[in-house]
Formats: C-alpha cells, sequence, structure tokens
C-alpha cells in the first residue's frame, strides 16, 4: 500500500511534514539569535561606558584647567595687593616730616655736581642707597626710572639717588645700566649723616640702608620712610608700593 493516505498528504513523521514545537515561519536556531542580540547589547552596553569615560576625563580636564586658571589669578592678584600701602615695612628716621631738608652739593654720574638747592620749587625725592655691592638697590633706581610717568602724575619732579661709592664707579655702573636718575657720590657719608640715612641698613653705619625721602618745593621733608633696616631689610620694592606709602602718608608698617 502507499505511503500516502488516499488524500494524498503526507502521514505523521514522514519527510516534509510540520514538526511538533516548530511554529510556522520560527527560525529552527532561536538560541544562536539569541545570543546574537546579548553580544549586540553587550556591545552597544561598552560602547556607553566609554561614551561615559570620555566625558568624565573630559570635564576632569576642564576641572583642572579651570582650577589652574584660579590658581594664577590668584597668584597674581597677590601680587597686585603686595603692591599696596603697607605692604613693605619701614621706619621713620630724623629729620622727618615737616623738618628742613639738609642742604648738599656732591658729585653726580650725570656729570659735574648737584644740590639739592638747585631743585627749589619742585618736589625732591631722595633715594639713599647702599651702593655697588647692593644690586637689588641699582634695579630700584630702574624700576623708579620705568615709572617716571606715575611719579611725575604723583607730583614728583625729580629724582635723585644718593650712596657712598666713589663717582667714577657710580658713573660707569649708572651708564652700563642705562640710568639718567642721577647717582650721587657721598664717599665720607657727611649728608648720609645728616639724614641718618646710614643708621637703617644691613652694613651697620658704614653705608646707607634703603631710605626716601620726600622733599617739598619749599625744602621741607614732607615724607620719609628707611625701608632697609630690621627686621626684613628691605632692599627692593616697587614703585607703585613707594608711591602707595607716599600717598597714605607717614603710617609706618608694623
Amino acid at each position: 500500500m502507499s505511503s500516502k493516505s488516499r488524500t494524498g498528504r503526507a502521514r505523521p513523521g514522514r519527510p516534509g511534514a510540520q514538526q511538533p514545537g516548530q511554529a510556522a515561519g520560527r527560525p529552527e536556531n532561536a538560541p544562536a539569535a539569541r545570543e546574537r542580540k546579548a553580544t549586540l547589547a553587550a556591545a552597544r552596553e561598552a560602547q556607553r561606558r566609554t561614551r561615559r569615560r570620555r566625558r568624565i576625563t573630559v570635564r576632569a580636564g576642564i576641572a583642572a584647567a579651570v582650577a589652574g586658571i584660579v590658581a594664577v589669578l590668584f597668584v597674581i592678584f597677590q601680587n597686585s595687593s603686595s603692591s599696596s600701602a603697607g605692604a613693605y615695612p619701614y621706619q621713620v628716621g630724623s629729620p622727618g616730616a615737616g623738618q628742613a631738608a639738609p642742604g648738599f652739593t656732591l658729585a653726580a654720574s650725570t656729570g659735574g655736581s648737584i644740590s639739592l638747592s638747585q631743585f627749589r620749587g619742585k618736589t625732591v625725592l631722595l633715594f639713599f642707597q647702599e651702593g655697588l655691592t647692593c644690586q637689588p638697590c641699582w634695579d630700584q633706581i630702574t624700576d623708579l626710572q620705568k615709572h617716571a610717568a606715575q611719579l611725575t602724575a604723583a607730583g614728583i619732579g625729580q629724582v635723585v639717588s644718593v650712596t657712598s661709592d666713589p663717582v667714577a664707579a657710580i658713573t660707569t655702573k649708572a651708564t652700563d645700566m642705562g640710568l639718567t636718575i642721577p647717582v650721587l657720590s657721598d664717599p665720607g657719608l657727611a649728608v648720609s649723616r645728616q639724614y641718618q640715612a646710614n643708621s637703617y641698613g644691613m652694613m651697620g653705619a658704614s653705608r646707607d640702608g634703603h631710605t626716601f625721602i620726600l622733599v617739598g618745593p619749599d625744602g621741607t621733608i614732607r615724607w620719609r620712610a628707611d625701608y632697609g633696616g630690621p627686621p626684613k631689610y628691605t632692599m627692593f620694592l616697587p614703585t607703585t608700593s613707594l608711591l602707595a606709602d607716599i600717598k597714605a602718608g607717614e603710617h609706618p608698617s608694623s
């Protein structure tokens, strides 16, 4: 008898017959499909994690850069603040404000001699300094020269420095540094002692310290600051700080 029934349909279990549990149109390798989906999902999750790590790294870099900028601005602010009045301690010797400025005539690095009296009618800033052994003192003159416009704006018509070195040596030094501010030679300390400018330095009484004396147009001392004395023995301060102290008046720092 033929393997087909009279209706011509395939009997169960024969080729061409649909097997139990096999849905129409459903692939036979479902486990493999699930594995592929799981692998794809894992890959996508890995990509998301990578993107998150990149975002975190970028944010951390930005935060570090901002912190660096803030630190730089803080340093700039601190330096800027140090140029305010009182940033550099000083003492006030005698003669001081209200007293007549002792007259003098000394040999100058600019040639010839200079007398205090020739500046009558101008406000003069006298700068007594240690001399050739103190490079910061000469840097101070350079800084004063660079801030000539600010000094003029403050009403200072002339700056004159005084030191105890020989005029030939200070002339060479001033020329080498391109200084136009006159540096006067007081080798015997006669003028320095009159102003007691040699009482506020690191070298005892043998040299001047770092003293500024502001002499008014009438020859009267208007302001004084001896920065070279203890405890800090300052041998340089920014001209901006000097001007701030002058503006603040004679109020010695502690």
